[in-house]
């Protein structure tokens, strides 16, 4: 059993690594050919990046490893493959509650990991990443690692959700983490700068933080920060494609 319990963690690990990889690596080649030069110069802190995004994957890959083993061979959780189980307009609510509640373990906890003794030891590590790139997404130091880690494979055990649904939800989770902090905004204008975008989270609204700081913590929905008073709006981006949501002034105060 615990040859079995180790090796489904060690699968899992592959498969977070690759993912990240290929998801980061498709789209640092978008940025390149989108704006090229928006990189350059960085080389050795993206190697830092791949470097920390490995060894999340591997701390993310444990847990994940672990729920699935359990989930295959003793039912523990509440995964369920019978689309008939549940009616067919609960597989899109079982994503949005799944978005919704990581987005708020993720604000709380990315909120702690602003705290100054924290940030020193642990959130530091992201925001290193100046400015941040595609390869930036999964950069943390272990112990931020491990507040990522939990958060879906706990909730499989409270909420029900299809293994078809769940994937979408990882889905999400990699392409929001990647192209929030790719450098250019990804997303067409009435999606970020309309009524949509007033309550998701894209580049745009993502960069903000990385200028400043105290600001803009949420992952995938804009309600909390603008419930508690940490939402200051969308940055922008130069047409070459450097972050300048805070200005040359903004940069230079943060360094």
């Amino acid at each position: 059993m615990t040859f079995a319990i180790l090796l489904s963690a060690l699968a899992m690990t592959l498969i977070v690594g690759v993912r990240y990889l290929i998801v980061s690596g498709a789209f640092a080649f978008a940025t390149r050919a989108r704006h090229p030069g928006l990189y350059t110069g960085l080389d050795a802190q993206i190697r830092k990046e791949i470097g920390w995004s490995l060894a999340s994957a591997a701390i993310y890959g444990v847990p994940a490893g672990i729920v699935a083993w359990g989930w295959q061979n003793r039912g523990w959780t509440r995964i369920y493959t019978d689309l008939h189980a549940w009616p067919l307009w609960y597989l899109p609510l079982s994503v949005l509650l799944y978005l919704l509640a990581h987005d708020a373990w993720f604000y709380w906890t990315h909120r702690l990991m602003h705290r100054p003794a924290l940030f020193r030891i642990a959130h530091a590590v992201h925001h290193a990443s100046r400015p941040p790139t595609a390869w930036a997404a999964m950069s943390f130091h272990w112990a931020e690692a491990l507040t990522g880690a939990v958060v879906i494979p706990a909730l499989v055990f409270v909420i029900p959700i299809h293994p078809a649904a769940l994937g979408f939800v990882l889905a999400v989770m990699t392409l929001m983490g990647v192209t929030n902090h790719m450098g250019w905004e990804i997303f067409p204008r009435f999606m970020h700068r309309g009524r949509l975008g007033a309550w998701l989270i894209t580049a745009s609204h993502h960069q903000r933080h990385h200028d400043y700081y105290g600001c803009n913590y949420g992952l995938y929905f804009r309600h909390w920060d603008r419930l508690c008073g940490t939402d200051k709006g969308l940055g922008d981006f130069a047409r070459s494609g450097r972050p300048v949501a805070g200005g040359r002034g903004a940069h230079q105060r943060n360094r």
